[in-house]
């Protein structure tokens, strides 16, 4: 492990003003962040079908959320030894499922019986979030960084039947790391600690090498998940994320798209192929 990267903590937003010294005044602490859900007529996003769009973690009968569910288990283990409360999710570089993986993780999260799973999209340039849960264009965690609305709780949506809150993010006209450099972050990630102990956070980072902002939200959550790409993603770039990345945790690196299956024949020790599991989920 490395060094840290320098954020653009003197930066100036694009249209002259300071992020977070719009609509309410930049906040140093999270204890004026409300991160309930506030939006105005905001009804639960109703699960459609939404394993068209690669989301399995809902179904607990769905034989793909398999690997979801036993990485929730090794987190949850971990997170709790740690006494961590929110967690990022990461990955070298982009088109490796990072989105994917997070959104899956929150819904298999979200099935946990009093546990209150929160998904933030911190992805401000090219956040997927939204898409994935088929939210409609609005308020996001974006307006709150730039100031234009008070609490995040104005872009929260609930999963209706669920365990899960989203905060989507949109594309905004100020730089991304000057509002992930800014106090509003911070007091947001406090908020987050500050909540009862069943509720865990998780948000999704840009790819560690798009530029910074990855590595300036990491100086304030708890510890990051890496996803790598099995055929795409290289040694050297597992290891150059992690140095880059430090001090930050890396609380571990997740191998999607792995062609052999989890637990398949091809580790040789006798847990079986997919098949050999398919009355477990029917």
């Amino acid at each position: 492990m490395g060094s840290e990267m320098n954020s653009f903590d003197a930066a100036t937003a694009v249209d002259g003003r300071r992020p977070g010294s719009g609509p309410g005044a930049p906040m140093t602490s999270g204890r004026g962040v409300d991160l309930s859900v506030r939006a105005p007529g905001a009804e639960p996003l109703e699960p459609r079908n939404w394993t068209a769009r690669s989301l399995y973690g809902f179904n607990s009968k769905d034989r793909r959320s398999r690997s979801f569910n036993l990485l929730r288990s090794q987190i949850l283990k971990r997170m709790a030894a740690e006494g961590w409360r929110v967690l990022g999710i990461t990955s070298p570089t982009p088109q490796v499922g990072k989105s994917f993986m997070a959104s899956n993780l929150a819904a298999s999260l979200s099935r946990i019986p009093d546990l209150h799973t929160q998904l933030f999209d911190l992805d401000l340039r090219r956040g997927s979030v939204a898409k994935i849960f088929e939210v409609e264009e609005g308020q996001g965690v974006e307006s709150f960084l730039s100031g234009d609305i008070d609490t995040p709780g104005l872009a929260a949506r609930d999963v209706a039947n669920t365990g899960l809150t989203v905060f989507p993010s949109w594309p905004s006209r100020h730089s991304s790391a000057e509002l992930l450099a800014g106090p509003r972050l911070k007091a947001m990630v406090e908020a987050m600690r500050a909540q009862p102990a069943d509720t865990l956070c998780l948000c999704d980072l840009p790819p560690a090498f798009a530029n910074d902002d990855a590595a300036i939200v990491l100086r304030e959550v708890d510890a990051y998940l890496l996803v790598v790409e099995e055929g795409r993603t290289t040694a050297r770039q597992v290891r150059d994320a992690i140095e880059m990345l430090h001090p930050a945790p890396c609380l571990g690196t997740v191998l999607n798209r792995y062609r052999g299956g989890l637990g398949g024949d091809d580790y040789g020790h006798g847990y079986g192929t997919q098949r050999g599991y398919d009355a477990y989920y029917s």
